[in-house]
């Protein structure tokens, strides 16, 4: 079993390790508390902004120099900011994690954020929001949040055009200084290294940093209601919404295996009854997710204008039918699809070094994959069939996209 150690430094930067002896690389991701739900007022796409401004040039090295820095190490690196944060990882080979760590303290903590690469990074931010009407499945969900969240949680972390227009260097910078700090910081570390090796590296390169992210809104929702987007496309699209438990509910992994009884594979209840034996869609899927502390439901189908009502009154009648209980063979494939997932994400630093960040963030612990593993088999037939029984999936916020409303029973 891989042991997990955290450090909270005085400075409010958390560090959490998973220590795998056996492997000669390593991965770690930072976190930092800044997303799309804490971007300025009338400025909405500053943290995506700010994250690719943030690549050209910090310390004693330009954007160039930078790169080829990271790439002498043999760094894989990626970054992106999200609803409610903003993560900078990489890869690498252990022996060179204190280099690393230290090239991405002068990313994080001394950018030179060059007035002269502003308008570069902005122009790729407003071609990554056009791109947004290629993708009408997305676009439906963009719209759907902004109905469901009445607080800024129902933001899109690409932004809003009016907004990355309106954005100044100075108005950036600005937010860079009130929004990035140590206080609330994550940086999750898993591979070939010894946790008192990598304390001791962040204290040297991060324990100096001070500040930090101001506290993001309380969530708050709409009722439930419907919604269209219109867009001449040959094409509808369908989006559901629900309330759900969160990831600190104990019964979360009970909810987390209804979502798989679901849409979890080929022998999923949506796949088989809306696809397969019905035909109405080319695609289906529902997902569990969270934001502020509030958990959902998401589903969604694309269809025909002709089947499209159809499609939105036998989906939302499946997804309703959970409250009547699922078998026993359901649930033997969910567990098994959930197991798959966690021996998968086991086999990768990278996606375990992201999961000891986020979980840090969402619920102020870690989790190891082997407590997920016994909460998930600890999942009974009678137990998940009280739940649903007692949480019904009902009352969704609907949203559709296409060139004519559905018509919703």
């Amino acid at each position: 079993m891989a042991e997990i150690r955290t450090h909270t430094f005085p400075n409010g930067l958390t560090l959490a390790v998973e220590e795998q002896p056996w492997n000669p690389g390593v991965s770690f991701t930072i976190l930092v508390p800044a997303g799309a739900v804490t971007d300025p007022e009338g400025l909405e796409g500053a943290s995506s902004v700010l994250e690719s401004w943030l690549w050209k040039g910090a310390g004693t090295r330009d954007a160039r120099s930078f790169a080829e820095a990271l790439d002498a190490l043999g760094v894989r690196r990626a970054s992106g900011a999200g609803l409610e944060y903003t993560t900078f990882s990489a890869s690498l080979l252990a022996p060179h994690l204190g280099e690393a760590l230290a090239l991405y303290a002068d990313l994080l903590q001394r950018p030179w954020l060059p007035e002269e690469e502003f308008e570069a990074v902005r122009l790729l931010a407003l071609q990554e929001l056009a791109a947004l009407e290629d993708q009408p499945s997305k676009k439906l969900f963009v719209h759907l949040r902004r109905a469901v969240f009445t607080s800024p949680h129902g933001r899109d972390a690409a932004g809003r055009r009016e907004d990355l227009l309106a954005m100044t260097p100075d108005a950036l910078r600005a937010d860079y200084a009130r929004r990035y700090g140590a206080r609330g910081v994550v940086i999750g570390v898993c591979g070939g290294v010894r946790f008192e090796e990598v304390r001791d590296l962040v204290e040297a390169h991060w324990g100096g940093w001070t500040g930090g992210a101001p506290e993001p809104p309380a969530v708050t929702l709409s009722e439930p209601h419907t919604l269209h987007v219109p867009q001449d496309t040959a094409q509808v699209q369908i989006g559901l919404f629900y309330t759900d438990v969160p990831p600190t509910h104990p019964e979360f992994y009970t909810a987390r295996l209804a979502a798989e009884v679901l849409s979890g594979g080929m022998a999923s209840r949506l796949f088989t009854e809306v696809r397969e034996k019905r035909g109405l869609v080319y695609a289906v899927s529902a997902s569990p997710g969270s934001v502020g502390g509030v958990g959902y439901l998401a589903a969604y189908a694309g269809t025909t204008p002709e089947r499209a009502a159809e499609t939105l009154k036998v989906l939302t009648r499946e997804i309703a039918r959970l409250s009547e209980g699922v078998s026993a063979d359901e649930l033997a494939r969910a567990k098994v699809g959930v197991r798959s997932a966690l021996v998968m994400q086991g086999e990768s630093s990278r996606a375990r070094a992201a999961a000891l960040a986020r979980d840090w963030f969402v619920l102020g612990r870690v989790r190891s994959l082997e407590e997920i593993e016994r909460e998930v088999e600890a999942v009974t037939l009678e137990r998940i069939n009280h739940f649903l029984e007692a949480h019904p999936y009902e009352r969704p916020w609907v949203g559709t996209l296409g060139a004519q409303p559905v018509e919703v029973a």
